[in-house]
């Protein structure tokens, strides 16, 4: 599953992949539930890539989160 930010994850792939992995997870997924799970699963597998792709430059993380 590859995607760019200017395009989505294809479903097909996705679906596969939810086949694919829910058994290992023991991750009941019921029929009626399906499509909704891949279509879920594409929408934010795009948004990762977006975060994934957005440039921080030079920028430092904090070592230890402090309120």
């Amino acid at each position: 599953m590859s995607a760019t930010p200017s395009q989505s994850p294809d479903p097909a792939d996705v679906a596969r992949y939810v086949e694919q992995v829910a058994p290992l997870l023991s991750l009941p997924i019921p029929s009626a539930c399906h499509e909704g799970v891949v279509r879920n699963l594409a929408v934010l597998l795009a948004a990762g890539h977006l975060l994934d792709d957005f440039p921080v430059g030079d920028a430092e993380t904090a070592p230890v989160f402090r309120p």
